[in-house]
């Protein structure tokens, strides 16, 4: 699946993922390749990117969107913090 994150001043991220959990207002939630094409509104808290079945990513992020189409996830928040 393909990923991109955007924040207004930057790109966090670009490239292909095995899926993404994701902090949703009513709670977290995962998108993995070939998910039904959705709109969901973020709320604050940790999002992970499952880079493959063995590496993650973690970011702290503030309140956005996340599009599904096409097996392509768009992620646009206001903020983005990588965390170790």
């Amino acid at each position: 699946m393909q990923l991109e994150i955007l924040t207004p001043e930057h790109k966090v991220y670009s490239g292909n993922v095995y899926g993404i959990q994701l902090p949703g207002v009513n709670g977290s939630f995962e998108v993995l390749e070939n998910h039904a094409a959705m709109i969901a509104a973020l709320g604050k808290g940790k999002m992970k990117v499952l880079v493959d079945k063995h590496n993650t990513e973690i970011y702290e992020i503030s309140s956005g969107f996340v599009e599904v189409l096409r097996n392509k996830a768009t992620v646009l928040i206001e903020d983005a913090t990588a965390l170790a």
